[in-house]
């Protein structure tokens, strides 16, 4: 089972924010996830991300792999290197 740290797309039309989610790979991009630990909102200025850091280690430790942007995202915020 390839877990992944990713983005879960929610809102409306031309209006999205997402949430950070734990999934397995197989899974839909917005269907079913383990856990959620965290939110990203693009739209508002500056751009809004929350996220509970000791998760992201905890779940970093166990294997999960952070797709490409929530990767970026992390780096920014000094979570990760």
């Amino acid at each position: 089972m390839a877990v992944k740290i990713r983005l879960k797309r929610m809102g409306a039309k031309k209006n999205p924010f997402y949430r950070v989610v734990v999934a397995d790979s197989r899974y839909p991009r917005d269907g079913r996830f383990i856990e959620e630990i965290g939110t990203y909102n693009p739209i508002v200025e500056p751009v809004q991300f929350k996220i509970d850091a000791e998760k992201v280690q905890k779940w970093i430790k166990n294997g999960a792999q952070p797709t490409d942007t929530v990767k970026s995202l992390l780096k920014k915020q000094g979570i990760i290197e």
